[in-house]
This record gives structure tokens, C-alpha cells and sequence, in this order.
């Protein structure tokens, strides 16, 4: 086994590489880019070396340079983790070249596997039945609308390199593509530094399975079972589970052989996964599957097997690329339970999943358990960068049956709680509860198609949630006065707003989404009477434990899940529909100016990659202004009204500041 291993990643994998290098011993070795330079991986691993600027290809991409910080480390070997550097061949190649082992595949493997075109080229003589589509090296825009033509529509423009989701683009009409094509091979050009892409029948209501494949060096190669990856959204996976819930006996073997044949097609050796579209039957019953793609590496859903199987799959990869065996052959594997996964984001779910970035001002996620796991690669006061993919954590739960485990996830997103940037959280636990997920019958076009049946908008509290919130804060105040008298009897310990004379009244003020929302509290000691408006209510013997508000609104038990501080209240509805509140000042009052209706102004930091309008142009509300690119994404930046723009500030390949004024419109 090797003693000192270089990752060449940051974040989340980075640190669930180095757990597991310590419990086998392994010194670790992290590099970090000067936006990293306090991350978290930089503290767990043994030591760290510096590679570089903030930006990916200043320093993550910069193979050169990590291979010479692994020579002066002493690295043996080098874990490239997945996104970077893992899939590419280049770089696999020069670790050889250096004396040092990289762990995962062949280069060659990764040459055959790397590209999607090459991969359906393989894949068509070894009979693995693929889409219809077009796969060439003819990448002339022409020839490509022909093919599309040819293909018919819908199509999919996917990216010949890389994955997850990036340079991917739906048409479904010739009128679509020229303007598909571009922004595709614009994201994939950023993304992997390669524009070539190619060409799918769209298969309407898909489902989307992968399964896990292990290679080792003596020829050994077998499957993991599968995982469920078809809740989607933009291409990007939301939940994977395993076992899928809708796969039957004889399609999972038959899947599960041909992703061994496709490994061995390549000589496999590591870890991959070999995903397929499988095709819904008319009953929404699982129909004819073909082959995706490979990738050539690690994949970020790997613990729901890892939970179900009880393996270390990072272990394996270590193993195997010292030189042993697989730990187990292909009968030896049984799976036990089911496990799903979500992932934690710093995004904003109405703001169309906005990538955020900001200070963790609070990061509040479930003890661990062996129903719970948890995989990040920040803690609270960390900040979530610009430069990078904006996921905080990977939230993993397992039980004996699905319906257990989507009881375990729930019970889990209601005890995490992120403050500072805007997260998923309240998206995902409307898709934790949401029939095509307990049902089992999610295809990869579902949340797109019915995005408003998770997203939550704008709809404002209801007076008995603004009571509930009010009466947490008014407990939470009354058991943290700062300056209690030492006479317990003292009518000054009191924290009821007592005057002498009459009741005392106190106003608790919760903002929600920038609304204010003023609730006048008469009473204490869990007796209050409230008024918000011209409503009132009475509440009776409310009581604050364990992160649960109980007590009796107008006579109505409720229980319900609840976190307060003196900043902030964090409470779940009878629905279980997640409230944030913040805290304000009782008798301030900030007015906000709404009209931002005259100008465009850069929702994040980014680089401006197309500017589609200039001053004098007259154009509709919702017309596309300007492209930017933002956390690996492309941001369509649309005219907030029909009007003459009067300025257009930003140029093609500029880097903007967050709140940059881009486009100004004349005044009407």
C-alpha cells in the first residue's frame, strides 16, 4: 500500500479521500489554489502546497504544476478525485511519465471512455445498443444541422467531453439549433476546454441508471449494482438511490452485464460507472435501455453504494492501484437496505437555482448515525466561493426499506439549516415528500417540466405560522436574559414587558423574503396573547425542547419542528413547509426601493461571455441582454421590460462584480 498519496482536488472529495487514507494510515498531501487557501481540505490533510489563482485553470487544471508539488512531496501516487483533472488522459499519461501511480484507469481507457463519441463509436462493435444519433469528428455547424435533421427532433446537443450536465441543451425544432449549438460548445469550450459535441434522439420520459463498475489489474472486473439518478434538473442529478425502485429482476441483470462487457471493453481497471437511458413503457414500467456514457472515475453519488454494500469504494480504488486484487468477486456482492442521497447547495430555488456564494454564517446538519451520513467540505464560517461548484454538503441516509430511508431524509433536511447564502433546502424537502418521488415514477425531464410543484415562490406566511415563529422568539427571550437579578421572585426577572399600571406589550418583528411583519405579544411563561394585524390568537402553555415548539393555538394542540435564536427562527408548518425568519429591531424600519425596473445589474461576480444588445435598441421584457458565466454555469440575463436601452456597460470576456450595473434603459 502506498504511504503518501497527492489529491489533486479541493472540497468535498478532497476531505473524503483524506478520512480515508487516515484510518489506512496514508500521509496526505493536498495542493489549494489562493481562494482555498483556509479550506477545510487544506486542514485535514498532513500538509499542503499552493498551485495557483482562484481560478480553475490557474490552478485545479494545472496539471504541470501539481505533478512538480507531488515530486518535491514525495507523493507515490496521486487521487485526481472527480471533475478536474480525473478523466484526463494528458494527465493520467504525465503521472506515469513521472514515476507516480494514478489512481484510476488506464489512460488508454480514459481515451476510449473520456469522449462520448468515441465511447458510442466502442460501444457500436460491441452491439451495446446506443441511441440514434450522430457521433463524428465533422464538427462544422452545417453539417451538424444536417445531421440533426437527420436525426429528427427532439435532440440533444450534449458535449463530446466531460459531463455533469454541462453543454447540454434540448431542441426541438431546426429553428432552435443554430443558437443551441453555439451556447453549447461555449459551455463546453469553458467547461473541459473542448467544443466538439454530439448529437441524440431525445427520449421523451426517461429514466436514468447507472451502474457501478470496478476493475482491478488481473483482469477482474465486476459490477456494484445500480444506482437511480432520474431526479434532474438541468441535466444536473437533485436524489440518487439505490436499489432502483421501479428496475425489475431480469432488466438489472441484463443492465448489469453489459456494463461489465463495456468495462472489460476497455481494459477497466478502478473504479466507473456505465450509465444508460432506459425508456418508459406505457404502464411508466422500465423498457429498452442503450448505453449514455462512461466516466472514467469516481462518482459523487458513490455512498449510497458504499451504504447498501458496506464498502469503502475509495479503499478499493487505493487497493487496486497498489496493485491487489479486487476484495470480492462478483457473486460475493449483496446488497442490503436502500440509501438515497441529495446534495446541499448554495442556490437560490426561486431565482432559478441561482448559484449563491457567501459566508456559512450558520451550518446546522444531523448528528451522524449509521442512518445518517454526511460528506462536505466546509464547516460554519467558511465562505462559499464564485469559483468553484457551490455544493456545502452531500446528505446521505440508509435504511431497511425506501419508505424508511425517505422517512430518515426528511427527518434530516428538517434538522439542517443554512445561513448566509440561500440553499436547496426547502426545495429538496419538497421533493423528499413529493408523490413522483415516493412513488417511485421520476423521469430525468420530470422537475423541469414541474418545477412550480417544488419551488414554494413567494407565498407568504399565514398568521398561524407568524404566531408560531413569535411565540419561539418570545420563549427563546425570556430563557436568555443577559442580565438576570439573583432574586428569582424579583419582578424584574420577568421578561414580560411589565409597567406599572397596565399588562405590558411587546412587539416581536420577523422579516421573511425582505417583508416585515409586526406581532404585538401580551403575557409570558408560554401564555401570550398575539395580534398581527386585526387577527389575534391566544396560545397556552407553549413550550420550547429539544428543537420543538408544542402548545394550544386558540384551543389547537400543535407540535411543531423549530429553531430560535436571537437572530433567527427557523420553523417547519403543519405541511412541513420550511419559514425562515430573520430578527429585526422592534422599532426600525428600513423602506426598500423597489423600482428596479430601468436597469440590468449582474446578479453574482462572473465573466460576461456574449453581449446580445447595444445602446438604442429597442427590445421586449424577457429578451436576452447578455450571457455570463458564473460557477461553471451560464447565466441568460433577459430585459426586465420592453423598452430603448440607453447604455450597455459590460463587453464580451469581462469580469464583473456582483451588483454591477451591465444595461441602463432610457427613461419612459
Amino acid at each position: 500500500m502506498f504511504e503518501r498519496v497527492l489529491i489533486a482536488n479541493r472540497g468535498e472529495i478532497a476531505c473524503r479521500v483524506i478520512r480515508t487514507c487516515r484510518r489506512l494510515g496514508i500521509h496526505t498531501i493536498a495542493v489549494y489554489s489562493e481562494a482555498d487557501r483556509d479550506a477545510q481540505h487544506v486542514r485535514l490533510a498532513d500538509e499542503a502546497w499552493p498551485i495557483g489563482g482562484p481560478r480553475p485553470a490557474e490552478s485545479y487544471l494545472r496539471g504541470d504544476v501539481i505533478l512538480e508539488v507531488a515530486k518535491k512531496s514525495g507523493a507515490q501516487a496521486i487521487h485526481p478525485g472527480y471533475g478536474f483533472l480525473s478523466e484526463n488522459t494528458g494527465f493520467a499519461r504525465a503521472c506515469t511519465d513521472a514515476g507516480m501511480v494514478f489512481i484510476g484507469p488506464k489512460p488508454e481507457s480514459i481515451d476510449a471512455m473520456g469522449s462520448k463519441a468515441a465511447a458510442k463509436a466502442l460501444m457500436e462493435k460491441h452491439a451495446v445498443p446506443l441511441v440514434p444519433g450522430y457521433h463524428g469528428e465533422n464538427q462544422d455547424a452545417a453539417f451538424l444541422a444536417g445531421q440533426a435533421e437527420k436525426t429528427g427532433f427532439p435532440l440533444m446537443i450534449k458535449a463530446a467531453s466531460g459531463g455533469g450536465g454541462k453543454g447540454m441543451r434540448i431542441v426541438r425544432s431546426a429553428a432552435e439549433f443554430a443558437d443551441a449549438l453555439a451556447s453549447a460548445q461555449r459551455e463546453a469550450t469553458s467547461a473541459f476546454g473542448d467544443a466538439r459535441v454530439i448529437l441524440e434522439r431525445y427520449v421523451e420520459h426517461p429514466r436514468h441508471i447507472e451502474f457501478q463498475v470496478f476493475g482491478d489489474t488481473h483482469g477482474h472486473v465486476i459490477h456494484l449494482n445500480e444506482r437511480e439518478c432520474s431526479a434532474q434538473r438541468r441535466y444536473q442529478k437533485v436524489l440518487e438511490e439505490t436499489p432502483c425502485p421501479s428496475l425489475d429482476e431480469a432488466t438489472r441483470q441484463a443492465m448489469g452485464q453489459a456494463a461489465v462487457a463495456a468495462a472489460k471493453a476497455v481494459d477497466y481497471v478502478g473504479a466507473g460507472t456505465v450509465e444508460f437511458i432506459v425508456a418508459r413503457q406505457a404502464d411508466g414500467s422500465p423498457g429498452e435501455f442503450f448505453f449514455m456514457e462512461m466516466n472514467t472515475r469516481l462518482q459523487v453519488e458513490h455512498p449510497v453504494t458504499e451504504m447498501t454494500l458496506g464498502l469503502d469504494l475509495v479503499e478499493w480504488q487505493l487497493r487496486v492501484a497498489a496493485g491487489q486484487p479486487l476484495p470480492l468477486q462478483q457473486d460475493q456482492v449483496h446488497a442490503h437496505g436502500h440509501a438515497i442521497e441529495v446534495r446541499l447547495y448554495a442556490e437560490d430555488p426561486d431565482q432559478n437555482f441561482l448559484p449563491g456564494s457567501g459566508k456559512l454564517q450558520t451550518l446546522r446538519l444531523p448528528v451522524p448515525s449509521p442512518h445518517v451520513r454526511l460528506d462536505g467540505g466546509v464547516v460554519e464560517g467558511d465562505t462559499v466561493t464564485i469559483f468553484y461548484d457551490p455544493m456545502i454538503a452531500k446528505l446521505i441516509v440508509f435504511d431497511a426499506t425506501r419508505a424508511k430511508a425517505l422517512q430518515r431524509l426528511r427527518e434530516a433536511l428538517a434538522a439542517s439549516e443554512i445561513i448566509g447564502p440561500k440553499s436547496n433546502i426547502g426545495f429538496l424537502e419538497q421533493l423528499a415528500r413529493h408523490p413522483a418521488i415516493t412513488e417511485g415514477r421520476i423521469d430525468t425531464g420530470y422537475l423541469d417540466r414541474h418545477l412550480d410543484e417544488f419551488v414554494v415562490g413567494d407565498a407568504a406566511p399565514g398568521d398561524r405560522v407568524l404566531f408560531a415563529a413569535a411565540t419561539a422568539a418570545l420563549l427563546h427571550d425570556e430563557a436568555h436574559v443577559d442580565s438576570a437579578p439573583a432574586d428569582p421572585h424579583s419582578p424584574w426577572a420577568r421578561a414580560d414587558a411589565w409597567r406599572i399600571g397596565h399588562a405590558g406589550k411587546r412587539i416581536i418583528a420577523l422579516t421573511w423574503r425582505e417583508q416585515r411583519h409586526d406581532i404585538e405579544a401580551h403575557g409570558d411563561g408560554g401564555d401570550y396573547r398575539l395580534r398581527h394585524g386585526e387577527t389575534v390568537c391566544d396560545v397556552r402553555g407553549a413550550r420550547l425542547l429539544e428543537n420543538t415548539l408544542s402548545a394550544r393555538f386558540d384551543g389547537e394542540s400543535l407540535r411543531l419542528p423549530l429553531r430560535a435564536d436571537a437572530r433567527h427562527v427557523m420553523l417547519h408548518d403543519a405541511d412541513g413547509q420550511r419559514y425562515s425568519f430573520t430578527r429585526a429591531v422592534a422599532f426600525a424600519w428600513e423602506a426598500s426601493d423597489a423600482a428596479g425596473g430601468n436597469q440590468v445589474i449582474a446578479p453574482m461576480p462572473g465573466r460576461i461571455v456574449l453581449v446580445k444588445a447595444q445602446a438604442g435598441d429597442q427590445v421586449e421584457q424577457g429578451q436576452d441582454l447578455l450571457v455570463m458565466e458564473a460557477m461553471k454555469m451560464e447565466l441568460a440575463l433577459k430585459a426586465p421590460r420592453a423598452g430603448t436601452i440607453e447604455s450597455v456597460s459590460a463587453t464580451q470576456g469581462e469580469f464583473v462584480e456582483a451588483d454591477a450595473v451591465l444595461v441602463k434603459f432610457a427613461e419612459t
